[in-house]
């Protein structure tokens, strides 16, 4: 009998997103090991992008080039940490275990970005901070998760420490781009 016959079945799309959401391990690791899921991990974070740019409406976005900037910077800071902590991760603070593979890296990290989909409701301006500040520490977790599972970190401490620093470094630049390019938001 093929292997392929052997392996476990894959979950639909719809179960990798509640469990990516739900912040289960067994979820991120199927979805390293799918070598197919790129474009599924690569529709979340552009989803997610989408949902940012449509919730700043809340802020006062209300232009399209504004909402079409939000959801740019939102791209730019996803992929600002991603290259981050791939680097932060994989090259300097590796640990005995970790094996780096990019693929398996932007796998997991796209489905972590599943609770950014939520930020669509931040369109309704009382819902505008507590969206964006839950999903953020969300997204935040669910990064943690994934870093952990996707460079066979034994600690999630590790995971942490990776998932904190390259944020900070990812949030710092969209802000910067956010103050430098962005649109006058009313």
């Amino acid at each position: 009998m093929s292997t392929e016959l052997m392996a476990a079945p894959r979950s639909t799309f719809a179960r990798r997103l509640l469990g990516a959401a739900s912040l289960s391990a067994a979820t991120y690791e199927e979805v390293e090991a799918d070598r197919g899921a790129i474009g599924q991990a690569v529709g979340i974070v552009l989803l997610s992008s989408l949902a940012a740019g449509v919730g700043a409406r809340g802020f006062g976005a209300t232009q399209p080039m504004g909402i079409v900037f939000f959801a740019c910077i939102a791209l730019v800071g996803w992929t600002a940490w991603a290259v981050l902590v791939y680097q932060i991760g994989a090259r300097l603070l590796p640990s005995a275990q970790t094996h780096a593979d990019a693929g398996e890296l932007i796998r997991t990290i796209g489905f972590a970005s599943t609770p950014g989909i939520l930020r669509v409701l931040g369109v309704f301006p009382s819902l505008t901070l507590p969206v964006f500040t839950v999903t953020a520490i969300w997204m935040l977790i669910a990064m943690i998760v994934a870093v952990r599972q996707a460079l066979d970190y034994t600690s999630t401490g590790r995971a942490v420490a990776v998932c904190a620093l390259g944020w900070t470094l990812a949030v710092t630049i969209a802000i910067v781009l956010g103050i430098a390019f962005g649109p006058h938001v009313s």
